[in-house]
């Protein structure tokens, strides 16, 4: 009698879809797991770890479901939930404790979820409850709102930031001052995500400073559209805001005087559009800007003897690989030297080489997705981790920007909740058909202040987290 597995795999083959086997255990270099959530089987984006007292929590945003489990069910409530945000204690990563978790729009994949998340203490924001910890996300596509995590147990929501929207993505909120750079779709914009720059220095009143992005997104534009925000990354202290425009093609890097975004006329014109770009990097028509990082004053030994141009400034450059098995040019890492503002120029790039582990024909998606953004001085200008999707997370060291070399990776073992993913392939006994796979999609990474590293999976693996071992924990800057 054949078993249900070998009907499944008949079935499969005749119709021309042929399954991979799983990655069954873990593969690594250099870096050891420490702990491990499963996210109650939901696909993660971003991860972000803030310390609350002696605690250390970890606020998961999550895609939208897949169809075979649009709700997943939430433990704690018993009840099946739209996929949102999860809250995690960390604080000991052998031992964690899922705290919460709060549903988001309703909708699969990227129609829903809440996929963004960034936490500011109240007493670090200018007119913010000193007693108050307020987590900033989306609401799928259609809304930015703000909740109180000071109990992150019990979190509770202070107010919807703006609604109505087309969507939404990687925002960013400066601690310090309030200031808050939402990623949005607003309808009268000619561009799915453009940016919307708000005072959120009290969370409970929001203020609207200004709608910004590129010249030809504007509501009234003719002409051909300029490719969509994807993110951002302020440095109030340098006074510049670093854009990334393009997801896999036509990526754009923008670099922005602060002060006139924030106090500039806020009419969207042209020549008010133009006026706070202080620089911009063109990228080629087959590669975008996810993720844009600044690593400034950063001394080379290399020049050290130089009289001129021995400390630059560097914005490194991830992008995001889309499609499964390599069916459209690679995406990888560059680093642009900056030093000149209005003549960027990259310096290097860096990837994964897909011979190392046949990562083409694994399944799922091979290449790069984002970087950490953690500027903790363990890794801030030393070492960078990299996400690439089925090539799990990578350590790279960077203290020569123009040779980063790799010293260190972790590759997840697929889990029982890992969702499969397929490619179309052409040729075989029964002509086209699929190739498909239950994969590791390694989406982010961030590291925490303490320099664990946090890795989440696009494909419900769950979340790893990890530390560096050997020589490349030489490379980093922990404190003896």
């Amino acid at each position: 009698m054949r078993s249900s597995g070998s009907f499944l795999a008949l079935a499969l083959l005749l119709a021309g879809a042929v399954p991979a086997a799983a990655q069954d255990k873990s593969e690594a270099s250099n870096m050891r797991l420490l702990g491990y959530s499963d996210l109650q089987g939901r696909s993660a984006y971003q991860p972000l770890i803030h310390r609350q007292g002696d605690r250390w929590i970890a606020y998961i945003g999550h895609h939208g479901g897949i169809p075979a489990a649009e709700k997943p069910v939430n433990p704690l409530t018993r009840q099946p939930e739209f996929n949102g945000t999860s809250i995690i204690d960390v604080t000991d990563p052998a031992h964690l404790q899922y705290l919460a978790h709060i549903p988001g729009e309703p909708g699969n994949y990227e129609a829903g979820g809440a996929q963004m998340v960034r936490v500011c203490d109240g007493k670090s924001l200018p007119k913010g409850d000193p007693n108050a910890v307020y987590l900033l996300r989306p609401f799928g596509n259609q809304a930015h709102e703000i909740w109180n995590v000071a109990d992150p147990a019990n979190p509770k929501r202070v107010t919807r930031v703006v609604e109505g929207l087309k969507g939404t993505h990687k925002s960013w909120w400066e601690c310090e001052t309030g200031i808050a750079y939402l990623v949005s779709g607003d309808p009268a914009w000619r561009v799915h995500r453009m940016t919307q720059v708000y005072d959120l220095s009290d969370p409970v009143h929001p203020v609207k400073i200004r709608d910004f992005g590129l010249v030809g997104q504007q509501p009234g534009a003719q002409g051909a559209t300029p490719t969509m925000l994807h993110g951002m990354i302020s440095l109030p202290q340098a006074n510049r805001v670093y854009f990334g425009y393009g997801t896999n093609e036509g990526g754009i890097l923008q670099i922005v005087d602060r002060d006139k975004l924030l106090n500039g006329p806020k009419e969207p014109t042209e020549e008010n559009l133009r006026q706070p770009e202080v620089g911009r990097y063109l990228m080629s028509p087959l590669n975008g800007a996810h993720t844009t990082f600044p690593v400034l004053d950063m001394p080379i030994a290399e020049f050290a003897k130089d009289k001129i141009g021995k400390v630059r400034n560097f914005v490194v450059i991830t992008d995001e690989q889309i499609k499964n098995e390599c069916d459209e040019p690679r995406q990888f890492v560059w680093f642009i030297d900056v030093t000149v503002e209005n003549r960027p120029v990259s310096v290097a790039t860096w990837m994964v080489p897909e011979a190392s582990g046949d990562f083409c024909t694994r399944g799922g998606r091979f290449g790069t997705h984002s970087s950490n953004e953690n500027m903790t001085s363990i890794y801030y200008k030393r070492v960078m981790f990299f996400s690439h999707f089925n090539a799990g997370v990578r350590a790279v060291d960077i203290r020569d920007p123009y040779h980063p070399k790799e010293i260190g990776y972790y590759i997840p073992a697929v889990t029982e909740h890992g969702d499969q993913r397929c490619a179309k392939k052409e040729g075989g006994p029964n002509g086209a058909g699929e190739h498909c796979a239950r994969v590791i999609q390694t989406n982010n990474v961030e590291v925490d202040d303490r320099g664990l590293i946090y890795i989440v999976d696009r494909a419900n693996n769950g979340m790893h987290i990890l530390e560096l071992t050997g020589p490349a924990r030489e490379a980093a800057n922990f404190p003896k």
